[in-house]
């Protein structure tokens, strides 16, 4: 290992190619620990803590709060208190000079989105890593793929991990016969059917912790184990104004109001993030399709399927995760399974705590399906 290590600006989502510095959370000559967050970024799409992939005493910082950095920009240089000033002013400015941006570079070899046919339903997944029992991710009502930006590296260390878009969502097709929970878990076993996965860890946020938990109850020899985070399926509460108001709203200023709703930061849902949904929602087949995914799953104001007591009849190996101030669903719902399940509520967070709390919460999976 080098005597002098780098932090670099991560790169988050498929479309992030520069981060500003919001604000450093530790000062030079700081001990850094390994997966403790250095300092808060703002991209176009959301703000999130960096990371350290690595331990050290931080040096240098070579950023300001206010820059603007590139994706696999220099950030802050780690290194033991014995090596000189000298040394480290050398490798900085090695690593300035030599540094291409991205976009500057000859190939761009980060994983691409894929689609495949899946029993009719043509998916948009994106793959990271390699080996190990696979992991799928499936995000919630409305959402995406890029819902576990903050996740899907961090999980993909030493193992496959998949992130698709369920049917009616982000660029898979559109076209439902139900649109109910089944047709949706049907869909997510046709994508494993297709990749070639004959049993995978499934971690589903919201609506797609009830999608995960209706595969696992079909499918049980499929499922190495189940993570739910903020999950639809737990009880019969949920936020139904926030639902029929995401489903109707036309424009940024209708919309906005609801997305600020999954946070528990509402600074968190920027411009883009707001103009990302608002392009998506008005893409031919898209009302039609979430109309009816919540005609189906949350008819009449409440949740229309509950299978707590099922998933925990199949002994399936089960991880529960939670934001105490979710908006939309409960975290007593989570609490209930406490007695089955190793369950996290984590404080200050809301609906989205996978990206709220990324860290803490690639480390509880991480350890879970380890």
């Amino acid at each position: 290992m080098s005597k002098i290590q780098k932090l670099t600006m991560p790169k988050w989502g498929l479309s992030m190619a520069e981060g500003t510095i919001a604000r450093w959370n530790v000062e030079e000559g700081a001990q850094i620990e390994r997966g403790m967050e250095v300092l808060d970024v703002e991209t176009e799409k959301i703000a999130n803590a960096v990371e350290a992939s690595i331990g050290g005493v931080l040096r240098r910082k070579v950023v300001k709060e206010g820059d603007v950095v590139p994706v696999s920009g220099l950030l802050a240089v780690l290194a033991d208190p014995s090596v000189p000033d000298s040394e480290i002013d050398a490798f900085i400015a090695e690593e300035q000079a030599n540094f291409v941006p991205p976009a500057e570079s000859e190939e761009d070899t980060s994983p691409k989105p894929q689609t495949i046919d899946a029993r009719g339903h043509k998916l948009r997944y994106l793959k990271r890593g390699e080996g190990g029992t696979p992991v799928v991710l499936i995000h919630g009502f409305g959402g995406d793929l890029n819902n576990w930006l903050f996740n899907h590296e961090a999980l993909a260390a030493g193992r496959t991990v998949y992130a698709l878009d369920l049917p009616g969502h982000g660029e898979s097709s559109k076209q439902l016969e139900r649109g109910d929970v089944a047709e949706l878990a049907d869909a997510v076993v046709a994508f494993m059917d297709g990749i070639g996965i004959e049993s995978a860890h499934l971690v589903g946020h919201s609506l797609g912790g009830a999608v995960a938990m209706q595969a696992a109850s079909a499918h049980r020899s499929r499922v190495a184990s189940l993570t739910l985070i903020c999950s639809a399926g737990l009880g019969e509460e949920i936020n139904s104004g926030y639902i029929k108001g995401f489903v109707s709203s036309k424009s940024r200023g209708e919309i906005k109001p609801y997305l600020q709703q999954l946070f528990a930061d509402p600074a968190l849902v920027t411009r883009q993030l707001v103009d990302d949904i608002l392009k998506y929602k008005r893409l031919d087949g898209v009302d039609e399709a979430l109309r009816k995914i919540s005609d189906a799953a949350f008819s009449q104001g409440k949740q229309a399927i509950i299978l707590g007591s099922v998933i925990t009849a199949s002994g399936i190996p089960l991880l529960v995760i939670a934001g105490d101030q979710d908006a939309i669903i409960p975290a007593s719902h989570a609490q209930t399974m406490e007695n089955v399940a190793k369950v996290r509520i984590i404080p200050g967070k809301g609906h989205m705590v996978q990206m709220e709390a990324a860290a803490e919460v690639n480390s509880l999976i991480e350890e879970f399906i380890s």
